[in-house]
């Protein structure tokens, strides 16, 4: 293989690369010479864009997928395009920030509901699948509440610092008066408020023992079993996730050969480990990033490529990421101004 460093490429060279990969990402499939001397901008015999081409492909910009085809952007090819784009990012549509601009206002919408509507924003616009992931924080809870419901079940209500609030059914214990469910709650509230949700399961197991002068057995017990449905999630680390889209890429029969390793992708990203890694990425590199293919090992066997960027809360600590997930010719020049908008419509929500 020729060297042609980056830096050396001659302009005619720089313009004629820039037509296949922009040929690529639109429809998919090589590109010929006769595609490029055609073009208003080049105007060169198809002999002497052939020429050029092979200059390109020995630099290991293009390569051809079999005999007598055109050419495609090369891994490296299509990273140095991207990285290109990176550099001179352009803006978001207006028509299109007005997807986004509503998640900050929130009108009312709790952090999941602000992230679900998101994903599906950009999963419309990108036509493609969209995720947002979020790490496991151990927020502080700001209430807790015990609900009687049918059936002899308890609904436990948990409201996060962050707004967001989860609910849990547990089993009413045999016997247990209404005003146990007013005291558990009101105890739970009065010694425990503003504290993260692992402390209050620690703390709660001992106050039980030194402090069972306040509580009688049954509320006691109430307790006990409320805490044990989040009990499990304590010292976890993980991401959780949001996908949304997935049959945009599904649909596209271009982006792999094998739709059914698409649909395993699917299925690793909605493990929380898998996702926890791909959060990892983002944090360890502090913006936005653009996997393509087998640059991240989730994608590597799939032919899809992964456009993400942090958010980050009011005291701009990334606590999370917005990406889509696309074919390997996905619009790159389109996508990533709407994924970089998006993180920050998400920021401005949770600020």
């Amino acid at each position: 293989m020729t060297s042609l460093p980056v830096l050396e490429m001659t302009k005619r060279s720089q313009e004629i690369f820039n037509i296949i990969v922009n040929n690529y990402l639109e429809t998919g499939t090589p590109v010929g010479s006769g595609v490029i001397s055609s073009h208003p901008d080049i105007g060169l015999s198809s002999a002497s864009v052939r020429a050029i081409m092979a200059e390109l492909e020995g630099a290991g910009l293009l390569f051809s997928p079999h005999t007598s085809a055109g050419r495609l952007p090369t891994h490296a090819g299509l990273r140095l395009f991207v990285d290109g784009l990176m550099e001179i990012q352009s803006a978001l549509p207006v028509d299109s920030q007005a997807s986004f601009d509503s998640l900050s206002v929130g009108d009312g919408l709790s952090v999941n509901q602000a992230l679900d509507k998101a994903s599906l924003a950009l999963s419309g616009l990108s036509k493609c699948a969209a995720l947002v992931m979020a790490p496991s924080e151990d927020l502080s809870v700001n209430h807790i509440e015990f609900v009687p419901v049918q059936d002899r079940k308890i609904l436990v209500i948990l409201v996060f610092s962050n707004g967001h609030v989860e609910n849990r059914l547990i089993e009413m214990p045999a016997g247990i008066p209404a005003h146990c469910l007013v005291e558990a709650s009101n105890y739970m509230n009065g010694h425990y408020k503003g504290k993260p949700l692992t402390d209050i399961v620690r703390l709660a197991d001992q106050d039980r023992v030194h402090h069972q002068t306040e509580l009688d057995t049954l509320t006691s017990d109430l307790i006990a079993r409320g805490l044990a449905s989040w009990s499990d999630a304590e010292g976890r680390d993980e991401a959780s996730l949001i996908l949304n889209g997935q049959t945009n890429l599904l649909e596209d029969v271009k982006a792999v050969d094998d739709l059914a390793r698409v649909r395993l992708l699917f299925d690793k990203l909605e493990m929380r480990s898998h996702a926890t890694q791909l959060m990892q990425s983002v944090l360890a590199a502090d913006g936005l990033q653009i996997f393509i293919g087998a640059e991240h090992e989730l994608f590597s066997e799939t032919g899809c490529s992964v456009v993400l960027s942090p958010y980050r809360n009011a005291d701009r600590k990334i606590i999370g990421a917005v990406g889509v997930i696309g074919p390997r010719h996905m619009n790159y020049a389109r996508i990533i101004p709407m994924v970089d908008y998006t993180s920050q419509a998400i920021a401005r929500f949770l600020s």
